[in-house]
C-alpha cells in the first residue's frame, strides 16, 4: 500500500507541476492571475493520479487521453521528448494508454520509457522479451514489460 500511495503522491506532484507550467502560468501572463484555478489544482492532480493508478482501465485511458490532449494540443502526432517517458506522468500515460500515435519507438525512447538502456533494450529484444518493429520495438511489448514489472513491484517481487 505505501508503494501505491509514493506512486499516487509522485504522479499526483508531477500532474500538478505540469498543469501549473503548461496551463496556469499562460494565464497567469495573459490574466494576471490563475489564482482560482490553482487553489482547484492540487484535489485535482491527485485525483487524476488516483484514476490513473487505479483499477477502473476505461477510465485511466480516457483521463490519460484528455490530459496529454488539454496539455499538448496540437495539429502534429503527441511525439515528446524520450525523456518525457520516464516522468510519473509519462509513465502512466503509457501503462494506461500507450503511446498515442506510435505502434513502434525507437530503441533510445524504448530505453527512455523502461528506464533502462538502449543496450539493455537491444538485449531484451534479443531474449524475445521486448518485440521489434521498424523503427524499434513496438509499444505494445514495452507497455507489456513496464505493466509486469509493476505488477511485480507491487506484490513484492524483484522483476
Amino acid at each position: 500500500m505505501a508503494m501505491w500511495t509514493q506512486a499516487r503522491d509522485a504522479l499526483a506532484d508531477d500532474l500538478e507541476r505540469v498543469v501549473g507550467s503548461r496551463l496556469l502560468d499562460p494565464l497567469d501572463i495573459l490574466f494576471g492571475t490563475a489564482d482560482p484555478m490553482r487553489d482547484r489544482l492540487a484535489p485535482q492532480a491527485r485525483e487524476w493520479a488516483e484514476t490513473l493508478l487505479g483499477g477502473d482501465d476505461q477510465a485511466a485511458m480516457y483521463t490519460a487521453i484528455r490530459l496529454v490532449s488539454a496539455l499538448y494540443p496540437g495539429d502534429a502526432p503527441f511525439d515528446p521528448p524520450a525523456g518525457w517517458w520516464g516522468t510519473p506522468f509519462g509513465q502512466a500515460v503509457l501503462l494506461r494508454a500507450g503511446h498515442p500515435s506510435a505502434t513502434a519507438v525507437s530503441v533510445s525512447v524504448a530505453a527512455s520509457m523502461l528506464g533502462i538502456t538502449r543496450q539493455g533494450v537491444h538485449d531484451l529484444a534479443n531474449r524475445g522479451k521486448l518485440e521489434r518493429h521498424p523503427p524499434g520495438i513496438t509499444v505494445d511489448s514495452v507497455r507489456a514489460r513496464l505493466s509486469a514489472r509493476a505488477s511485480a513491484l507491487t506484490r513484492g517481487d524483484h522483476p
